[in-house]
């Protein structure tokens, strides 16, 4: 039954074309938990927002990319869920396919929930700290109550040590731009064509 955690993921992609991988859950692990960010060029641009839950990626599209600002509240539509071993997923998602275009990964690392995440889940409200290279400190993912058919969700940085004022955080995501595994900005992945889940040689020092 573990496997229907990923139904809408593998019923939305052609294996045969696309370079993503084509869906295994996990083991079910309670610490060490892994997150990921994805930034992706789809029709719209958008940054996937990934936490480790029962052997999957919970996943989240962050419209406008994380802020360190707790002033600002970004919309986090929810999506399907995806397996782990996408977090290895760089590169470009072909035409004609489900969220076709380039894929980077933005950042990556842990993440600990302050409680247990399935009933904040059930809640609407996830509060977490991350340990990232781009990404640090407490977070809160709440949930909003609204007649959407999508499920959205807000992600709020907290007052903490790592927040920044609307002047300082406002160049973050120009500034932070290349891939935190290997380097590549999106032009260089795009060029660089179809993408799968391997390896990637780390970026430079």
């Amino acid at each position: 039954m573990s496997r229907d955690l990923l139904k809408k993921y593998i019923e939305k992609r052609d294996f045969g074309i696309t370079g993503e991988s084509k869906g295994k859950v996990g083991k079910r692990a309670k610490t060490n938990l892994r997150f990921v960010i994805q930034l992706h060029e789809a029709t719209r641009i958008h940054y996937d927002f990934r936490l480790e839950w029962h052997g999957v990626m919970k996943s989240w599209a962050v419209t406008k990319g994380p802020s360190y600002d707790p002033a600002d509240k970004r919309l986090a539509v929810r999506t399907e869920d995806h397996p782990m071993d996408y977090n290895d997923f760089e590169g470009v998602i072909p035409d004609k396919q489900y969220g076709a275009g380039p894929v980077m990964i933005w950042d990556k690392g842990t993440w600990m929930p302050e409680d247990d995440p399935d009933k904040m889940e059930r809640e609407g409200r996830i509060t977490f700290t991350i340990e990232g290279s781009r990404m640090k400190g407490q977070w809160h993912l709440i949930r909003m109550r609204t007649p959407d058919k999508r499920e959205n969700w807000l992600l709020i940085k907290s007052k903490d040590d790592f927040a920044l004022n609307k002047t300082k955080n406002a160049d973050f995501l120009k500034r932070e731009n290349t891939s935190i595994v290997t380097g590549r900005t999106m032009d260089e992945i795009r060029k660089a064509g179809l993408g799968k889940t391997t390896k990637l040689t780390k970026a430079p020092n």
